[in-house]
């Protein structure tokens, strides 16, 4: 059989299998397959042009890789302005990626687990925020909110003015509090947890993904043709978090 053949039906094996598996983890559920021919990233790239949400896998690699390893994931994420889900198999089941489908069901596929947010104040938008206050409802699961945020360059510790840095930690607490009571107004049925941290975020959101069913970040999209598109704290989250990411491109 010639080499194209070969690949051809190694595509073919690879989308019946992969039909299969879903259909049986997911009984009752539309599962469609369509083989692309060309590069994987204008493919997906196009393909999420018609969707809701796109979920991307990892090969499975150890827990100290990270997805953005793929060049394909990071080219993906980069370019993509819908929602798109990155999924470490090695970690966590199928189950575990995306909210479920019905309002009703209890949070049994995420044995309890939050569905965690992180949250920039300075630029709090409500694509990013909406989707997070959804998959908890979806999943009858607690949504963990969490900001970090740093002190002011001029200022040296907090022993030396313990009353400034009481006033700006309320201050923040505030200001967050402010920024999701619509949200819960609109989702009363589910569990805000909200947490202001000092300190970087994105290690805050990778502790916190350790036992969490699904993390939520912004991206904001930039159109230039240099860089990756991606920001530190999303880049971070996505070298080192345990959960699956759910990153939302917002203008």
């Amino acid at each position: 059989m010639p080499p194209r053949d070969l690949q051809r039906a190694s595509a073919q094996h690879l989308l019946a299998e992969a039909r299969t598996r879903v259909g049986e983890a997911r009984p009752g559920l539309r599962v469609e397959t369509e083989e692309v021919s060309g590069l994987p990233v204008p493919a997906l790239l196009k393909a999420a042009e018609a969707a809701e949400l796109l979920v991307l896998g990892s090969r499975g690699l150890s827990k100290a890789a990270g997805f953005l390893l793929g060049s394909v994931s990071q080219a993906v994420l980069a370019s993509c302005e819908r929602p798109v889900v990155l999924v470490r198999a090695a970690e966590h089941g199928e189950d575990d990626a995306l909210p479920e489908p019905s309002d009703h069901e209890a949070d049994t596929a995420t044995g309890g687990r939050d569905v965690v947010l992180g949250l920039d104040l300075n630029r709090p938008h409500d694509a990013v925020i909406d989707f997070a206050f959804d998959a908890a409802s979806r999943r009858a699961a607690p949504l963990r909110v969490v900001h970090g945020w740093t002190l002011p360059p001029y200022y040296y510790g907090g022993a030396l003015m313990p009353d400034l840095n009481a006033g700006m930690a309320e201050q923040v607490r505030r200001e967050l509090s402010a920024v999701l009571r619509p949200w819960q107004e609109r989702y009363p049925a589910v569990e805000v947890r909200a947490q202001a941290t000092v300190g970087s975020a994105g290690r805050h959101l990778v502790d916190a993904s350790h036992d969490a069913a699904l993390v939520v970040v912004g991206r904001q999209i930039r159109r230039s043709a240099v860089g990756a598109h991606i920001g530190p704290v999303t880049q971070a989250l996505l070298h080192h978090a345990v959960a699956p990411v759910a990153v939302i491109s917002h203008d």
